[in-house]
C-alpha cells in the first residue's frame, strides 16, 4: 500500500527527448529519497507517460524499480489509450516487482460506464496482488470516473486499494473519499485541507523538484510548506510545467538533461527565469 508523500516523477530524457535517460532515472530516485518523500509515481502525467512507447515505459518502470532504496515505493502508471497496452503495462509492473499500479481513464474517447469498468477491471486483474489505484483526472482524460463505478470495481477487483485524484477544487475531490479506499490528492494547495478531512497523502508533481517541501507538507502538516506549494503552483502555471521541473532539478544540482518529449517543448530564456525565480522564492535555490 502507498502512504504519505509520493512524487509524481518526471522522466529524465536524452537526445532531445528522443529516448529515456536511464542513468538520470537512478540519480532522480536518489534525489527524491534523500528529499524525504515516501516513493515515486512513474510514467504518469508529470512523467510524460502517454508520450512514451510501451517499450520505453517498460524500460523506465524497470529502471525506477531497480534504483529504489529500501522502503521507497514505486507506483507504475499503466494507463494507456488501449486496454491491450494498459494490461501489458500492468502485467509488466507486477513482473518487475513494482509496489503498486495506477490507471487513468483513457483520453480522447469518452467511454461509457460499461467500457470504462471493463478497462479498469482488466488492468486490476493484470497486476494481480499488487495494490491498484484508479487515477482520476478529468482535465486530462476529458471525463470523470463515476463514483458508482469505483464502488462496483471494488467488488470485482479485490486489489483495489484507493484513488489518486488530481481534480480541483476540493469539492470535486470529496466524492472520492470512500470508506475503505485510500485517497491521494494531486493538487498540492488542497493537501492540508484534504488531510484534515481524511485523505491519506499526495501524489505530487511539485515533489519531483521540491521533495523536502512536499514531505513537510504531508508528514508535518506544515502551513509554511502549504504556502510554498501554493506559490509554486501559481508561478509555474505560467510556463510549460514539465520543462520547468527539469530546469529546476538541473539548477538544484541534479545531473540530468532538460529534454522533454515533443510536442512538449523546453523553456524559453524568460520562462526559465520565471521557473528559477519561483524556486528561489521558496528557498530551493
Amino acid at each position: 500500500m502507498l502512504s504519505g508523500a509520493i512524487a509524481a516523477a518526471v522522466t529524465p530524457l536524452r537526445d532531445g527527448g528522443g529516448r529515456p535517460d536511464e542513468e538520470g532515472i537512478g540519480r532522480l530516485v536518489s534525489f527524491l529519497s534523500d528529499g524525504g518523500v515516501d516513493g515515486a509515481f512513474v510514467c504518469g502525467t508529470t512523467g510524460e507517460g502517454v508520450l512514451l512507447t510501451v517499450d520505453e515505459r517498460r524500460r523506465v518502470a524497470d529502471r525506477f524499480v531497480r534504483a529504489r532504496p529500501e522502503g521507497f515505493a514505486i507506483a507504475v502508471h499503466a494507463g494507456a489509450q488501449s486496454t491491450g497496452d494498459t494490461v501489458a503495462l500492468a502485467t509488466h509492473a507486477k513482473e518487475i516487482g513494482a509496489d503498486a499500479v495506477a490507471v487513468i481513464a483513457p483520453p480522447y474517447f469518452p467511454l461509457d460506464d460499461a467500457a470504462l469498468f471493463e478497462h479498469l477491471r482488466s488492468a486490476a486483474e493484470a497486476c494481480g496482488g499488487l495494490p491498484f489505484y484508479v487515477y482520476e483526472f478529468a482535465a486530462r482524460s476529458g471525463y470523470r470516473v463515476p463514483v458508482e463505478l469505483v464502488e462496483r470495481l471494488r467488488e470485482a477487483a479485490p486489489n483495489l486499494a484507493g484513488m489518486k485524484v488530481s481534480d480541483t477544487p476540493r469539492s470535486a475531490v470529496e466524492p472520492y473519499r470512500l470508506e475503505g479506499l485510500d485517497l491521494f490528492v494531486g493538487n498540492e494547495p488542497l493537501v492540508l485541507e484534504a488531510l484534515e478531512h481524511g485523505a491519506d497523502g499526495t501524489v505530487s508533481g511539485l515533489a519531483t523538484a521540491f521533495p523536502e517541501i512536499v514531505a513537510a507538507l504531508v508528514h508535518d502538516r506544515d502551513p509554511v510548506a502549504g504556502e510554498r506549494v501554493g506559490s509554486l503552483r501559481a508561478a509555474l502555471a505560467a510556463v510549460p510545467f514539465h520543462a520547468a521541473l527539469k530546469e529546476i532539478l538541473v539548477a538544484r544540482g541534479l545531473p540530468i538533461r532538460t529534454d522533454v518529449r515533443a510536442p512538449l517543448r523546453r523553456l524559453r530564456p524568460a520562462e526559465r527565469e520565471v521557473a528559477l525565480e519561483a524556486a528561489r522564492a521558496v528557498g530551493a535555490l
